[in-house]
């Protein structure tokens, strides 16, 4: 297939299109500046100059490829509503000409979502029970493109998809704790984060874009569950600074604005995308990931 990717050079998108050229597809990459564009190019994959604000060239770019993966999305968490309706137009914009034509269209969404006091499971929807989150936009306009006859399949990704040149959540803490003077976590720190690696993650979006099932919903999940305080003390054995724990009014003074993240719990499954996927998980785990280096590296 000839498939469109949206953050075709981000730290997922980069992996997924490298995994799909391997895979014998062809890719066009949404890049907005040239310095993007070159990576694509270098990648092998071809160029569309476009923005996930710049809805034109979203409708061109799904309209002219047999499908779409949608990875990009803009990480500005100080305008992080804001980004999520960005999210839901460029989903909406998408489907909009993809419409009964029976082309993929593989969403992403986030784990992070979803809090249910168990593990997360592939049925479980987003709910105003569930979730307080502005990004539950997402899959709202995955819902919505579906029921106008898209052929929808969503990914959710865990709060850590790791690998050198993460830029994610565990580069975020370590921030904090260098900033802070010491690692921390919620009371006795049990909240737990699924994780994945990218290059896993890469594999799945393949999967689903070939398979090609309307309404799925897909788990990259790794690993179901760590418990923070291993993330937290992987971080201060690393750093050599103190792991502290935190009661919840202390927990929102050291995290801020990312508490919402640093205490949420959303150990979460992913069994039914590795039996209906075939997908496997190879890579390394996400402690052992931390503790290869890259992540500390000043």
């Amino acid at each position: 297939m000839r498939v469109f990717v949206t953050g075709a050079t981000g730290f997922v998108g980069s992996a997924v299109v490298n995994q799909l050229l391997s895979a014998g597809h062809k890719v066009l990459g949404l890049a907005r500046s040239e310095s993007s564009a070159q990576k694509l190019i270098e990648a092998g994959a071809e160029v569309y100059l476009g923005a996930l604000t710049d809805i034109e060239s979203l409708k061109s770019g799904a309209a002219q490829t047999d499908g779409v993966i949608h990875t990009g999305f803009i990480h500005d968490f100080s305008r992080f509503t804001e980004s999520c309706e960005i999210d839901r137009r460029a989903i909406e914009a998408m489907g909009s000409v993809m419409a009964h034509t029976g082309k993929p269209f593989i969403i992403t969404s986030g784990l992070a979502l979803i809090s249910t006091g168990r593990p997360v499971t592939e049925a479980d929807e987003v709910t105003p029970e569930n979730s307080k989150s502005p990004r539950k936009a997402t899959e709202e306009a995955a819902k919505a493109v579906a029921q106008s006859g898209v052929n929808v399949s969503i990914v959710r990704l865990p709060p850590s998809v790791h690998d050198a040149g993460d830029h994610g959540f565990v580069p975020i803490l370590i921030n904090l704790a260098r900033e802070k003077g010491e690692a921390a976590y919620l009371r006795e720190g049990q909240n737990q984060w699924p994780a994945v690696h990218r290059l896993d993650a890469a594999v799945l979006y393949q999967l689903a874009l070939e398979r090609n099932a309307p309404r799925a919903v897909y788990h990259a999940v790794g690993e179901q569950g760590i418990p923070f305080i291993k993330i937290a003390s992987t971080i201060g054995e690393n750093l050599n600074l103190p792991v502290v724990s935190k009661t919840p009014e202390e927990a929102a003074e050291y995290f801020g604005w990312f508490n919402y993240f640093g205490t949420i719990n959303t150990p979460a499954s992913g069994e039914q995308t590795k039996q209906v996927l075939s997908w496997q998980p190879t890579h390394i785990g996400l402690i052992e990931d931390m503790n290869s280096g890259a992540y500390f590296a000043q």
